[in-house]
């Protein structure tokens, strides 16, 4: 029984040494990894706690780039009939045109609308809006229900409501 007891002493042993020496490893990893990286985190913490010590100051806000307005005869424009009167779109196409714009289709919409409008693509709100005022139109918005591709390169679109 002795016998037995001496094979297993010398693994203990073994393993007790073992697991000293990668301790020791782990210390001096470890302390080798705050030397070198200890220096940058400690420079961004400390920056990091120097900004949260200063009063807050409110950033102006940057003013929108502004757009120059182009001219009637650059502005292309199209126009739907929605309301199911015969000959309303080229009406209005013509009394556009006569306002200096571009009309770049005339055709009938597929679903009716209960009002006038004016419609524009992404960036040409200013020419909406004023293409609005030289027709007497009070609705301008941005588009809706419409693929900017659908305008078939028209920066505009009216639609004839009833």
């Amino acid at each position: 029984m002795e016998h037995a007891h001496e094979l297993i002493r010398p693994w203990r042993r073994a393993t007790i040494v073992v697991t000293t020496v990668a301790g020791i490893e782990l210390v001096l990893i470890a302390g080798l990894s705050v030397a070198l990286l200890g220096n940058p985190l400690a420079r961004h913490l400390q920056a990091s706690a120097k900004a949260a010590g200063e009063p807050l100051r409110r950033a102006e806000a940057p003013h929108p780039a502004q757009k120059p307005t182009l001219a009637r005869n650059d502005v292309s424009v199209m126009v739907l009939n929605a309301n199911g009167r015969a000959g309303a779109a080229h009406t209005a196409a013509d009394r556009i045109r006569a306002r200096g714009y571009v009309i770049g289709n005339v055709g009938n919409s597929p679903h009716p609308s209960p009002r006038t409008l004016v419609m524009y693509r992404p960036g040409y709100a200013a020419e909406a809006a004023r293409l609005g005022r030289d027709l007497r139109i009070r609705t301008v918005r941005p588009l809706d229900g419409m693929r900017p591709a659908q305008l078939m390169g028209s920066h505009l679109l009216v639609i004839l409501g009833t």
